[in-house]
Parts: C-alpha cells; structure tokens; sequence
C-alpha cells in the first residue's frame, strides 16, 4: 500500500491529462520510493519499461534494452550496436501501440549512461525529434543517483536544455508519514518512539519496512545496524556511492559537519577537511545540498560572514556517532548506550534535525503557515559589549517578528530554572544587540512534552511539541 505521496501522485497523473508529450523526471536518495510510487501509481499499466543495470557495459547494457524492447512486443529485434540504434527500436515499439497515452518508464537512467556510450546524445535524439513531435508519449525517468538526474537532465545546457516538462523530487517521509506506515504495517510504536526511530533512521521508508513490532525501539535498532546479519549493516557506503561518483569528498564534508552542532562556514569547512577550495570541493558540497544531507542558511544579516551549513540528515548523524563508533562490534551496542553521555550528546542534535526537517509543522502551530519566513541559524562570539550566543533556529518573518527557537530534547516537561532563565534573557538581548533588529523578538520553544509553567516560564512567547510535528 501506497503511504502518503498523495501530491506526487497526482503530479504523475496529470502527465495523462495533456494534449502535448511529456517528459519527467522523479529523483531522490537510495531507498526513497521512487519506483514504487511510479509503479504503484500507474499499476504496470506501462507501455514500455526498463531498468539500467548497476556497474555494467554498454554491451550489457543495450543486451539488457534488447531484452525489455522483447519483452514489451517488439517482433525480430536483432543486436543493439549502440543507443541511438536501440531508441530507435523504441520508436517502433511505441508507434505499433493502439494506447492513448504510451506510458514510458526507464529506471536507474544514470547506470545507463556508460562511458562513451553517448547515451544522453541518443536519449536527445529521440526525445527531440521524434517523441516531442507527438501528443502520445508520456517519459518517465528515474534514478537515485541525483546528482547525474540534475547535472544531465535538470540543468543540462545541450539538446535537453528546458526539455523536461515535469520535475518531481521525491523526499524522505516527514513524521506524520512514518506514522501512517507504522499503522499500516501494524507496528503498535508511541509517537515518543517514531520520533527517537525517526532520529536514527529520518524519513526513508526502506528502512522503516525492517522494523519488528516484537522489538523495542533499541532492540530494532540494534537489530538493523549491529547485529551480523543486519539488513542495513553496510547502507552508509552503499547510500553515498549510489548518489555520487566519487563520494569520498561527500564523505569528509558530512563527516567533519556531523562534529558540529552550529554548522560551519565554507571556509570553515575547508580548514577542517583539508580539502583544496576546487570545482571538486564546490560540487560536493552543492551536490550535498541538492540531495538534502545538508541545509544552507543564509546569514541572518549581510553583515556577517556568509552562509553557515548544517548536516541535516539524520542517518548520517547515526552513523557517525553511532555506527562508525562501534570498534569492538557489539550486536547490542546502541541498547548498550541507551543511558550514557554518548547518546545524550546525540539526541540533542538529532532532536534538532527533527525540527529542521518540520519547519512547515512548527509554522502550522505558530499560526504562521500563510506568512513568508526565511530561516537561519545564528552565532556571534563575545565582544566587550555583549556575550557569546548561539540560537538553534531563526524563524525571520515578513511580517516583521523574529521567532528565536530554543530547541530542547528531554524526556519530560522541560522546567526552565533561574540559570536557564537568565541564559534564555542572555541570548535574546545579545541577539537584539548584536544585530540591532528593529523587528519584534518572541521566544518559541520546541520540545518533546512542552514546557512546565512556573515563575521563570514567562519568558516564552509560544511553544512547539513533538506531538505538533506529527501534524500533515
């Protein structure tokens, strides 16, 4: 069964309702949904479909084509010597169809296009003189390597340049998704306990199907990434290598952002890696953003020093601060940190990414859905005129209030004592000062079961709690 997805569904069928041919292209990470949700929503009801194989020739590759052309109706179809020959083929298939609307799917596109192969020139070929001239054919492309779908088909500058007539990037499920598959999969699992599952693996349904209802939360984790036999046991390198080409600088970029809690500056970035500021360095980190591994915040002002990045994928963050760290290969080894500072430490951030991934719910609560808001993160270090502060998230309206958001993970109502009171007074002040913004400031927390009132709870404007997030 098909769990949310319900706008891209009607995306994708509304390509059946145009007097022109269309082409489209779905993306998004490994493991996202892509080809479920095209073949659910279309029911196999395809003309012709076929998928690229991984790590092959071009040989392989247009033996593979020849076999789908077969298997799809096309009579007597010899040896392919190169793309432009096997689309061709394809053109025969499709004009000997009586459908209305030909319904074209090829999956895992980027696998195809081998070296020398001239695959995306043969692809433009048909695209532009042949397919675009009818009213029939409906192209459907698909890939998990996002970065080629962009570089060769989104922003491609050639034959295909503004060729594309659809573009659907398909994201990770938010909460309110990965609660409706957990009803549907009848996985009996708290709000509290998709959200700490949300934290380690976000929004990829893949990984939600392993989960066992018999297990705890710690005992599914556990189970998916330190147990031997552990279906997800090698994802990390599997993930990046599906989406880039050379994903070693993605690496140490995620890597160094994953020690990070305030996010980094590109120059801060390049201290740390070591890495040459180059066109490699540039495109990784584009690439990153691109896939949603991380987020770019603009300055708050243009006064200060450029963007910062934040790694933003919750995966990730678990792998480095969990998975990487399990040296001794323990089988029950994040049940066996479940109480230490190692875990503390992470929550916290993971808690973060949470909220970074529901901005759209956090505004829903604030009652400011309609209201165009930028969003930042902020620092700025002691000067003889004010202290050191840091805000976790800046919601800048433009009806000019500035919503700080102090983001906590704690297992209960947060109590805000007399130290924390003055901490939370500090950051505003110094944030009022530093930046001299003449809009209003109002404190929002964000946390698991709220905020408890008491003398000291007074400084909070509004609040946002887990259960908020869970809202469509």
């Amino acid at each position: 069964m098909l769990i949310g997805r319900e706008n891209e569904q009607k995306q994708l069928l509304a390509l059946l309702q145009k007097d022109e041919s269309q082409f489209c292209a779905v993306y998004g990470r490994r493991r996202v949904g892509k080809t479920y949700l095209i073949r659910e929503t279309f029911k196999e009801y395809f003309t012709f479909q076929h998928i690229g194989l991984a790590n092959s020739t071009m040989p392989e590759q247009l033996d593979e084509f020849k076999e789908s052309l077969k298997k799809y109706g096309l009579k007597n179809c010899r040896q392919l010597k190169n793309w432009r020959e096997a689309f061709r083929n394809l053109e025969k298939l499709l004009e000997s169809s009586s459908e209305e609307k030909k319904i074209v799917f090829i999956d895992e596109l980027s696998w195809m296009d081998t070296p020398k192969s001239n695959f995306i020139s043969a692809l433009e070929h048909f695209w532009n003189s042949w397919a675009s001239a009818r009213k029939d054919i409906v192209l459907i492309v698909c890939g998990s390597a996002t970065s080629w779908i962009i570089s060769k088909l989104i922003k491609n500058y050639g034959g295909l340049h503004n060729r594309l007539t659809q573009q659907i990037y398909l994201r990770p499920f938010n909460l309110y998704e990965c609660e409706k598959f957990c009803n549907a999969s009848n996985l009996e699992f708290s709000r509290y306990d998709i959200l700490e599952l949300y934290m380690a693996l976000g929004g990829v349904p893949y990984y939600w199907n392993f989960l066992n209802r018999e297990l705890s939360v710690s005992q599914n984790i556990d189970h998916l990434f330190f147990d031997a036999s552990s279906p997800l046991r090698t994802e990390f390198q599997s993930l990046y290598s599906s989406l880039f080409k050379n994903p070693e600088p993605h690496f140490n970029i995620v890597k160094t952002l994953g020690e990070k809690k305030a996010g980094m500056t590109r120059s801060e970035i390049l201290d740390a890696t070591k890495m040459s500021d180059n066109q490699v360095f540039a495109r990784a980190l584009e690439e990153l953003e691109q896939c949603s591994f991380i987020k770019r915040y603009n300055s708050f002002q243009k006064k200060s020093k450029g963007v910062v990045y934040q790694l933003i994928d919750n995966y990730t963050l678990f792998y480095f601060r969990f998975i990487m760290r399990n040296t001794k290969g323990s089988k029950s080894f994040y049940s066996s940190v479940a109480s230490n500072s190692v875990r503390s430490s992470w929550v916290g951030l993971a808690f973060e990414r949470v909220c970074f991934w529901h901005i759209d719910q956090i505004k829903q609560k604030l009652g400011i859905s309609g209201v165009g808001t930028a969003e930042n993160s902020w620092f700025t270090r002691p000067t003889e005129f004010y202290d050191g502060a840091q805000i976790d998230l800046l919601i800048d309206r433009d009806d000019r209030i500035i919503n700080v958001c102090e983001i906590k993970f704690y297992g209960n109502e947060f109590v805000i004592d007399k130290d924390y009171y003055d901490n939370l007074r500090n950051k505003i002040t110094t944030f009022q000062a530093a930046t001299r913004t003449k809009k209003t400031v109002r404190l929002t927390m964000i946390t698991v079961y709220g905020t408890k009132r008491n003398k000291y709870s007074s400084i909070v404007n509004s609040q946002v709690t887990a259960e908020d997030l869970f809202s469509c």
